[in-house]
C-alpha cells in the first residue's frame, strides 16, 4: 500500500478529525511486534483511531524490518492507524527513516538538543525533506525534561519550557505537529510530582492551535482528569510508553516458564486492555 500524498496524510487525517471532534488519539510507543499488534487490536476492538510510535532504536536494532512490519499492521487495520517515528534526533536519521518506502506517515524531527537557532534551521530543512515524501512532521520547541528508553539520552540537558512566541517560530518552519514543554517530563516525574502549567499550554494553543496539532509527551503517569485538562488546552495526540509496556513486563514475570506462545499472547492481551482504557479516557473510542 503506497504512502498517500501529504494532503491525504494518515497521521494528519487522524489528528484533524480529533481536533474537530474534541478528543485525543493515543500514540503507543512500541518496541516489538506484540505491542504493535496490541495497538491495532485495541483500535479495532474500541473502534478508535490510533498511532503506532517507533523510536530510532527500532531502526538501529532491526534495520527496516520492524518498520515494515509495523506499517503493514497499521495500514491494513480496519480502522485508521498511522505509523510515526518519535524523537529522530539527527538529520541523518530523519532522512534515513523518510526514505523507507511506504513506511512512516509522520516523523518527529527532534532537534531540541541543539541551541534554538540551529534547532529552527535544521527543523525547517527536515520538514521540507519529509513533506516532499508525503510525511508529516512534528517538532519540539523548548526541551521536555528527562530521558526515554530507545531515545538518545538527553536527561542531563536542562528542560526549557515553551513560550507562545517560540511556538510561533516553530510553526513557521512548516511543521504539522508541535510538542510543547509545559512541565511534562519524559520518564519519571520524581519527588516534585506532576506540575503542569495549563495556562502556558492554553496560551500556546491560542497562538498556534489552529495551524498545528498539539502533542503531549511524558503522559505515562497521568489520569483521566489530567488528560481532560490537556485536551481542553488543545492536545490531540498523547504519547504513551510505560502505561502500555509495563503490562507486558508484568505478564512475563507472572507466567514465566509457560509456553512462549502463551506468554506472548497473554502479554499482547494485557497491553491491548491498557490501550483500550486510554482510548476511553481520551474520548477516541467509537470515533472510527
Amino acid at each position: 500500500m503506497g504512502r498517500p500524498p501529504l494532503s491525504e496524510n494518515r497521521t494528519m487525517s487522524i489528528l484533524n478529525k480529533a481536533k474537530a471532534g474534541g478528543y485525543a488519539v493515543p500514540g503507543m510507543c512500541c518496541y516489538n511486534i506484540e505491542s504493535i499488534i496490541a495497538t491495532v487490536k485495541a483500535a479495532e476492538a474500541a473502534r478508535s483511531p490510533a498511532m503506532v510510535l517507533l523510536f530510532p532504536w527500532a531502526i538501529q536494532y532491526a534495520g527496516d524490518s520492524l518498520v515494515k512490519a509495523a506499517a503493514d499492521a497499521a495500514h491494513s487495520a480496519s480502522v485508521p492507524v498511522s505509523l510515526h517515528l518519535d524523537h529522530a534526533q539527527t538529520p541523518e536519521l530523519v532522512r534515513r527513516a523518510a526514505d523507507i518506502p511506504d513506511g512512516f506517515d509522520s516523523i518527529m524531527c527532534d532537534m531540541s538538543h541543539y541551541e534554538k537557532e540551529e534547532n529552527l534551521k535544521l527543523t525547517a530543512e527536515l520538514v521540507q525533506y519529509c513533506h516532499e515524501r508525503g510525511i508529516a512532521a512534528e517538532a519540539e520547541p523548548g526541551r521536555i525534561e528527562g530521558g526515554e528508553d530507545g531515545v538518545a539520552e538527553t536527561a542531563d540537558l536542562e528542560g526549557l519550557l515553551t513560550t507562545p512566541e517560540e511556538a510561533e517560530e516553530f510553526v513557521n518552519t512548516g511543521i504539522d505537529m508541535l510538542a510543547p514543554a509545559f512541565g511534562n517530563v519524559h520518564g519519571e516525574y520524581g519527588p516534585r510530582g506532576i506540575q503542569l502549567e495549563y495556562d502556558r499550554l492554553q496560551a500556546i494553543n491560542e497562538r498556534v492551535g489552529e495551524r498545528v496539532r498539539l502533542v503531549l509527551h511524558g503522559a505515562d503517569p497521568f489520569d483521566e482528569e489530567i488528560f481532560r485538562k490537556c485536551m481542553a488546552g488543545g492536545v490531540t495526540k498523547v504519547n504513551i510508553n510505560k502505561g502500555m509496556n509495563n503490562h507486558y513486563a508484568r505478564v512475563q514475570d507472572e507466567i514465566k516458564g509457560k509456553p512462549l506462545t502463551s506468554v506472548i499472547e497473554a502479554g499482547t492481551k494485557a497491553m491491548q486492555e491498557a490501550i483500550e482504557q486510554y482510548m476511553h479516557w481520551l474520548g477516541s473510542a467509537g470515533k472510527a
